[in-house]
């Protein structure tokens, strides 16, 4: 099953599980790897393929052809070293694109420079993700790198019943409305001709703190 839609997930716990389980949701086939006996059960007939082993040793990894996928995710949070000696093999095998869970900056950093591809810190991303969401009007929130992020929100009362390019959204308040959602339909395109509505649901990209502001506008 090591082909370019196969993707092998190491360690099954909370993170790894959702992950296993949501690849397998989009067609893309998982092959399981943990030590817990009872995980590797639980997920038995979920996934494509679920196997009890310890992923620190190269001859089993390679029995289990792991080094023949291109895409691996390394899902082991608690076990440090269990972490970073997976992590360490995967990239000797030359994986293509290797992830892998950090569970804090310093174990961020090691990841990083044993060659992983991308690191990931689930539990801090979601923490901040909740906050702006708390804080504010915000629906949904996602934070890219280089301070930029798109914002699920309500319009300004300002912005009510104009078109887009009458409200001056860009130059009056340095974002850009991308998608706007009518009440019982699905998300469309935004264009200078759309007129905002009451009941409207706002898709805005901008700099972070910029469409912050605009998400906290009445």
């Amino acid at each position: 099953m090591a082909h370019g839609n196969a993707v092998v997930v190491i360690g099954l716990g909370r993170f790894g599980r959702a992950l296993a389980l949501e690849l397998v949701g989009e067609d893309t086939e998982v092959l399981g790897i943990d030590r817990d006996a009872e995980l590797v059960q639980s997920l038995s007939g979920s996934l494509t393929h679920v196997v009890r082993a310890d992923s620190t040793k190269e001859e089993i990894l390679r029995q289990l052809a792991v080094h023949e996928f291109d895409r691996a995710v390394v899902a082991i949070g608690t076990d440090l070293e269990a972490s970073i000696l997976t992590a360490s093999l995967l990239v000797s095998f030359g994986i293509q694109d290797v992830w892998a869970k950090a569970v804090s900056e310093a174990h961020g950093r090691i990841l990083t420079q044993l060659g992983v591809h991308h690191v990931v810190y689930p539990e801090h991303d979601m923490g901040q993700r909740v906050a702006h969401l708390v804080r504010g009007r915000m629906l949904d929130y996602i934070e890219f790198e280089d301070d930029f992020a798109m914002v699920k929100t309500t319009p300004p009362t300002d912005i009510i019943g104009e078109r887009l390019a009458d409200s001056a959204v860009r130059s009056r308040y340095g974002v850009t409305v991308v998608a706007i959602k009518r009440p019982g339909e699905g998300f469309t395109y935004a264009t200078p001709e759309t007129v905002v509505g009451s009941e409207d649901t706002l898709i805005v990209a901008g700099r972070t703190q910029k469409t912050e502001r605009f998400s906290d506008l009445r």
